[in-house]
């Protein structure tokens, strides 16, 4: 089902949002060479509780997983594309990064990830991140009023399309308010004016996630949450929690 937010609701998620973005930010700051994806963890975990919010992904346990999520952050680095467990692994230079983190203040949820480079970058690793972070903007500019989601799939679809990229077809955006996943689910490709259609007050959280090697397989790891790509290759991930209103997307999850 399907919840279409009060413009009191999206205000709400915005504090939400806000207490993300400042977590995300200071993760991205304490990210250096020698750094354990653990202590991005414990950064993450000083913000959200000087915020006085509550993580959604710390013990959370969808049906694929094995175990419950043991932290208030996802760090996937280099061929990891998403839900990578910090570990006590230190940050080596050139690793690409992605950082995904959620928020729930006031009973309303919010969710945002980034992806950025350690150290000395490789021009494609770069390319890489600003095609994803590209893609991310265009799934948002997709999301207004009239539109449908299939408009936001087709509108990430064909920048990876256009890269040459891969993504893991099985995993994308969704729905969000009370809970961090809530209906509709949002793919990062599809065909346009397909799908259900946008209205005011429905939350978003659109992600891509893409994959350099540009196959779309991926595999699972031994801890049963964090996705490998199938070559090795790298892969980024970029998310923001919008909301679809009459003046457009509204971003939830900005500084």
């Amino acid at each position: 089902m399907v919840e279409i937010k009060t413009d009191a609701a999206l205000d709400a998620m915005r504090e939400a949002g806000r207490v993300v973005a400042r977590a995300l930010d200071a993760a991205r700051k304490a990210a250096a060479i020698g750094v354990r994806l653990t202590d991005l963890d414990e950064t993450a975990r000083a913000v959200l509780r000087e915020a006085g919010a509550s993580s959604p992904f710390l013990g959370y346990r969808p049906p694929f997983a094995p175990t419950p999520f043991p932290a208030v952050i996802c760090v996937s680095v280099n061929d990891a594309i998403v839900h990578g467990i910090p570990t006590d692994y230190r940050l080596r230079d050139g690793d690409v990064v992605g950082v995904d983190c959620g928020a729930v203040l006031d009973g309303w949820a919010a969710d945002a990830a980034v992806t950025f480079i350690v150290g000395t970058p490789r021009p494609g690793d770069l390319e890489l991140v600003d095609t994803t972070r590209r893609a991310l903007e265009a799934g948002i500019a997709a999301a207004t009023v009239g539109n449908r989601i299939g408009d936001i799939s087709a509108a990430i679809g064909a920048v990876a399309q256009k890269a040459g990229y891969g993504m893991p077809r099985d995993f994308g955006g969704h729905g969000i308010g009370r809970r961090m996943h809530e209906d509709p689910s949002v793919p990062n490709h599809g065909r346009p004016r397909r799908g259900y259609p946008l209205r005011h007050g429905l939350a978003l959280a659109i992600e891509p996630m893409f994959i350099a090697g540009g196959r779309d397989g991926y595999h699972t790891a031994a801890d049963g949450w964090t996705l490998h790509s199938v070559d090795g290759s790298r892969a980024a991930h970029m998310e923001h929690t919008i909301a679809v209103t009459e003046d457009g997307p509204r971003v939830l999850t900005l500084l």
